[in-house]
């Protein structure tokens, strides 16, 4: 397809424009170094969620059907094939909550752009700044889709993360590829009929693993359809903002194509990342860490507590107030289970997540004491901020309260990068040794001068 005048063209078109044309020197300096740090924090959630069961079955059932190949299995020696790598490591940043967010899309850009655009620079062995290129890329996309589609599809139930993923992770996969406009723009259209996940983890009934797998399934669509477009497999060009496209069948009247093209290239979406510092969705994390410097810098006893209430927009009243967590994922993304261990225990600690806790007796009492209620200053300012209120009422008749707009982690709030290198520390520490993480954070440092992202691929091997 050629389109020969941006008046012919739709928003999203121009946008795929832009993305295919960009290259290193269109890029600020401290934009890349942005795609390197949520590199360096998205590796570090994969290294310690791939020894979750869910990333190890999907491992297991993937090298018993997939191809080996160049690229990294994240928390393993084996290499696979892109798509299938892309597959495995996507589910393994997700794998506990602890990835990154872009608040106003509703998303996890980490989890889909990160193993798309490393499993492919691993094929074709690209230069560094080609594989921070494609992050760079990825996220704007992720960000600009999710502002264009609005809250209209979540309210109808869909994950965010799954409609938005498989778009994000072509275009960090078809970047790193330097992939031309009009196969770029195939694969694009090929990967929006991939976009697909329901909340019904969120559903009150047990999440089970499915969560995890909608980034993993995303960012192996990604790199599937750039190869398909590769070997000439078309796709709609106008399956983004066109009739019947994305925008029109998630969003309706309420899409805003706009969107991909306001203030394009003047600002990028990787100055606009939120760093989790708890596992727990990014709508509980300013519930947690108010509960935390409210309660003091020990756990309080449960008797020592009689009520804890928490104001919070309706949404997370609504969808995050699961009081009796089935598994791990309901508990991530339960408000009383979370305010309850945050006064309890170290809620950056992910054992008090496992399902083996779910039921200790002190946590469940405290639960029970839980009241939810939505906040209109919270109302006013969601999605774009996860603000709380907080009032937590002591046995001995004292009441601590707190509010905040912007939990810590957040563009508002952000961790510093020594914050980031202490959390992959940790994180990595599940399956790296201390020199291995030296190895791997050397790398990551020197990607931008690097002819090859070989280094960094061998410094992950384990």
């Amino acid at each position: 397809m050629k389109l020969e005048s941006p008046r012919q063209m739709t928003a999203s078109q121009q946008f795929v424009q832009f993305i295919a044309a960009l290259s290193e020197r269109d890029v600020p300096a401290s934009v890349l170094e942005r795609a390197q740090a949520y590199l360096i924090d998205s590796l570090g959630c994969g290294l310690f969620g791939a020894s979750e069961s869910w990333t190890q079955m999907m491992t297991a059932n993937t090298l018993a059907e997939s191809a080996t190949g160049r690229c990294t299995l994240l928390g393993g020696s084996p290499r696979l094939a892109p798509a299938p790598a892309a597959l495995v490591n996507g589910t393994a940043i997700h794998g506990y909550e602890l990835d990154d967010v872009i608040s106003e899309a509703i998303s996890h850009p980490g989890a889909v752009v990160v193993p798309a655009a490393l499993a492919t620079a691993e094929h074709v062995d690209a230069p560094g700044s080609r594989l921070l290129l494609g992050i760079v890329a990825g996220y704007e996309t992720l960000r600009r889709l999710g502002l264009a589609l609005g809250m209209e599809p979540s309210h109808r139930g869909f994950h965010m993360t799954g409609i938005l993923g498989p778009i994000a992770a072509v275009v960090a996969a078809g970047v790193t590829l330097r992939l031309p406009f009009e196969k770029l723009l195939a694969a694009i259209g090929l990967a929006c009929s991939a976009s697909s996940g329901l909340r019904a983890f969120a559903g009150g009934h047990g999440g089970g693993m499915v969560k995890r797998l909608h980034t993993g399934r995303s960012a192996e669509a990604g790199v599937r359809m750039c190869q398909l477009a590769q070997r000439g497999f078309t796709g709609p060009g106008f399956a983004l903002d066109g009739k019947f496209g994305l925008l029109d069948a998630f969003a309706g009247k309420a899409a805003r194509p706009d969107q991909f093209i306001d203030g394009l290239g003047e600002s990028w979406a990787v100055e606009d990342v939120w760093v989790k510092v708890y596992p727990v969705c990014a709508g509980i994390q300013a519930v947690v860490q108010l509960l935390q410097e409210l309660r003091g810098s020990t756990p309080l006893a449960a008797d020592a507590v009689k009520k804890i209430r928490v104001g919070i927009s309706s949404f997370a009243v609504n969808n995050n107030g699961d009081p009796a967590p089935a598994d791990t994922m309901a508990a991530q993304y339960s408000i009383p289970y979370s305010a309850a261990v945050a006064v309890l225990a170290d809620p950056g600690d992910p054992t008090v997540f496992a399902e083996s806790a779910l039921t200790n007796p002190a946590t469940r009492r405290v639960i029970d004491t839980v009241e939810l209620y939505g906040d209109p200053e919270a109302d006013a300012t969601h999605p774009r901020k996860r603000g709380a209120r907080v009032e937590l009422h002591l046995a001995n008749g004292e009441v601590r309260t707190g509010a905040k707009e912007d939990a810590h982690g957040t563009p508002a709030d952000p961790c510093t990068d020594a914050e980031i290198e202490a959390k992959f520390r940790r994180l990595a520490g599940n399956a790296l040794s201390a020199n291995g993480i030296d190895r791997v954070l050397a790398a990551i440092r020197t990607l931008r001068d690097a002819p090859s992202v070989e280094t960094l691929s061998n410094a992950l091997r384990i």
